[in-house]
């Protein structure tokens, strides 16, 4: 699952690849708001993204369970 981050005062919103879902990712947001501390999390590469609670706008969660294609180029001989 994607998770996208929308930050108080910043231009460009984060973008997180998640394992979670997004009641797992709300609880922890509304834990972190409740004890005034940071929200953190953990894409599915072991990368971690933290943000003060109290700046985070807004949170959007897309579902990305297809089938992921990549293009690259192939170079001929």
């Amino acid at each position: 699952m994607e998770v996208k981050i929308g930050v108080q005062n910043a231009a460009r919103e984060l973008s997180v690849e998640t394992d979670g879902d997004a009641d797992s990712v709300l609880d922890a947001l509304q834990q972190s708001i409740k004890d005034e501390s940071v929200f953190s999390l953990t894409d599915d590469k072991g990368r971690t993204v933290a943000v003060p609670a109290d700046k985070v706008a807004y949170l959007y969660f897309t579902d990305n369970s297809g089938r992921k294609v990549g293009f690259g180029l192939v170079s001929g001989g």
